[in-house]
């Protein structure tokens, strides 16, 4: 499967942005999605995950109840909906997928990955 990040930009503190991973080849259905960002300097961390039907959902502490993620495995695309956006949001956000139906928090789980967006959050 290849993955595609979009929706990223620059938007001031306090803002929303809405992150799409577009799938092509294998059906994203098959895949547990997640989301993890990386700022210059650090580790790649994890941010938001979704498993296959999208029934189940597990979020990073430091985005709870700010960021939303779903999925329409219709149009083979997930979403990571950010609201309430603070300046240690910023950093390159990448999509990434596993055939496992468990969702996933490191980034060894993660066999597929998209090339990444820039979201920048101005104070």
């Amino acid at each position: 499967v290849q993955l595609q990040a979009s929706g990223g930009g620059l938007v001031q503190a306090g803002g929303s942005l809405r992150l799409s991973c577009a799938a092509s080849g294998r059906t994203s259905s098959t895949y547990t999605t997640g989301w993890f960002r990386q700022a210059p300097g650090k580790e790649r961390e994890f941010v938001a995950a979704i498993n296959r039907s999208g029934g189940s959902t597990d979020y990073a502490d430091s985005v709870k109840g700010r960021f939303t993620i779903s999925r329409d495995n219709a149009k083979n695309t997930v979403f990571l909906q950010m609201n309430s956006l603070k300046p240690e949001d910023t950093a390159v956000y990448y999509c990434a997928a596993r055939t496992g139906t468990l969702i996933a928090t490191s980034t060894s789980a993660y066999g597929y990955w998209g090339q990444g967006t820039q979201v920048t959050v101005s104070s």
